[in-house]
């Protein structure tokens, strides 16, 4: 494999940072279409900047932060913290004891690799279900976590959100919902409740997923309970900063789900023009996507001779529309262990000013380029890590 480990895949990113940077200062911002659905954004003011001191900031910033993240996720208190795998890490650290048992259910495998790092860091066990039929709780369970939406987007049916929840309160174990990109998709797209009305204990959500604001998690639940994660995420230094506490407040106070509405309508016309040319694509909530066994079929369809992995072969496709047609998809620049499927989102700032049929022909002229190279390993190299 090209891409075969976390060392791998951080040398990727970095070979795709560079590739932006040269976008930004060879080019412009404009060449650069960033359709991950991640693009997320720093909305502030020149008045609230100038507030962004060590413990001005929290105290100017907390009660606002407290009325708009309850407006979002419902829930007795708000906890703003780095990233949603801090607020994840936090919340194992508080309420999960060595060799118990952390029961998750989730509409798809695989979960997202900071719940099954943050168990082992704890020494707990761990299970997964997707599946109904067979989840169940075992004896010495400290925690149920529940995904509302994979990473491929992939939504939890609100019956069995509730079924799980309820046997969760039949054990009187909490239950923790990851709801990263969820509590919009959910919400928005397909009218389900927010989770913490569900009747989840804590939730916690991505504030640069499918949102105009920072790479940071901002979490809700009973007042114990995140005073508890709180305690840890202080002691550990997961708690967000002023600023990105600043940014979170502004892209709340800005969101109203018309762009996923949009881009919900406006994928029915893109996969009509990519089944003109390609079998393999899917739709998402917002946009479309590929994934890797579908990538690889759609390459095998034209060219027999593939000398790299499945896996690679998304690397390698998400590299070539990043340097060649300007096109951030997730796998270029995603951290390690991250999913592989290529995601366009319409519903970016950047999908939204990107005309559809200029978009498929970035989309052709760099799967015709991937054509050209998979059966060379050493050139495939040289795109992932500009070696």
């Amino acid at each position: 494999m090209i891409v075969d480990n976390s060392l791998d895949e951080l040398k990727k990113r970095e070979n795709a940072l560079t590739i932006i940077k040269h976008f930004i200062f060879n080019k412009n911002r404009n060449a650069l279409f960033d359709l991950t659905g991640l693009s997320g954004g720093f909305i502030a003011t020149d008045q609230e900047i100038n507030l962004l001191e060590t413990y001005i900031g929290p105290a100017v910033f907390e009660e606002e932060i407290q009325k708009y993240g309850k407006i979002h996720l419902c829930g007795e208190k708000i906890l703003p913290v780095n990233r949603t795998s801090s607020g994840i890490l936090a919340t194992i650290l508080a309420l999960v004891e060595e060799d118990s048992n952390v029961i998750h259910f989730l509409p798809e495998f695989p979960a997202h690799p900071s719940i099954i790092r943050a168990c082992n860091l704890v020494n707990a066990n761990y299970f997964e279900f997707d599946n109904i039929n067979k989840f169940h709780i075992l004896e010495n369970t400290s925690l149920i976590i529940i995904t509302g939406s994979t990473m491929d987007h992939k939504i939890l049916d609100e019956n069995l959100f509730k079924e799980v929840i309820s046997q969760a309160k039949n054990h009187n174990i909490p239950v923790f919902v990851d709801d990263a990109s969820g509590a919009r998709l959910r919400t928005t797209i397909f009218n389900q409740e927010k989770a913490f009305d569900l009747g989840a204990d804590l939730v916690i959500t991505s504030t640069d997923k499918l949102m105009n604001g920072p790479r940071g998690g901002l979490m809700t639940g009973t007042k114990d309970l995140i005073d508890m994660v709180k305690v840890k995420a202080n002691q550990f230094g997961l708690e967000a900063q002023p600023p990105i506490i600043l940014a979170m407040l502004n892209a709340l106070k800005e969101y109203d789900g018309e762009d996923l509405i949009n881009a919900f309508s406006k994928k029915e016309d893109f996969i009509k023009l990519l089944e003109t040319k390609f079998t393999n694509f899917q739709k998402t909530p917002t946009g479309v996507m590929i994934s890797v066994e579908g990538l690889y079929n759609e390459v095998k369809r034209n060219n027999t001779n593939i000398s790299v992995s499945k896996k690679d072969l998304s690397f390698i496709y998400s590299m070539i529309l990043l340097k060649n047609e300007g096109i951030i998809t997730i796998p270029a620049v995603s951290m390690p262990g991250a999913s592989a499927t290529i995601r366009f989102d319409l519903s970016t700032n950047d999908g939204k000013k990107l005309d559809l049929e200029v978009l498929f022909n970035k989309i052709i002229n760099s799967f015709n380029e991937l054509l050209n190279v998979v059966d060379n390993e050493e050139k495939c190299k040289e795109i992932v890590f500009n070696n």
